[in-house]
C-alpha cells in the first residue's frame, strides 16, 4: 500500500511529496481542482495551505479537502527512483 510520509507546497498549483517507497514527486494538481470539495482549492492562496496529514497519511487542506494517495503517486511527477 502506497502512502504519503512528508508533503509540502512548491508553487502555482503543485506539491512535493514523498511516498512510503522513498519516491518523492512533484504533483501538478491544477487539472484536477473539480467538485465541489475542491473549489476553494483554485484560490492560489488557500491552496497554498496544503498540509500533510500523519493520521491520513496524505495530503489535506483546511476545508478536508483531500486525495488518495495512489492517486497522487499515480499523476505524480519522480524526482528520484528507488532500486
Amino acid at each position: 500500500m502506497i502512502y504519503i510520509t512528508d508533503a509540502k507546497y512548491i508553487k502555482n498549483y503543485q506539491i512535493w511529496a514523498k511516498f512510503n517507497n522513498g519516491v518523492e514527486m512533484i504533483i501538478d494538481l491544477e487539472k484536477y481542482l473539480d467538485g465541489e470539495i475542491f473549489e476553494p482549492l483554485k484560490d492560489i492562496e488557500f491552496f497554498k495551505q496544503v498540509k500533510f496529514n500523519p493520521e491520513t497519511d496524505t495530503v489535506e487542506w483546511p476545508n478536508s479537502a483531500d486525495f488518495a494517495p495512489d492517486f497522487l503517486y499515480e499523476i505524480g511527477q519522480a524526482l528520484n527512483k528507488i532500486a
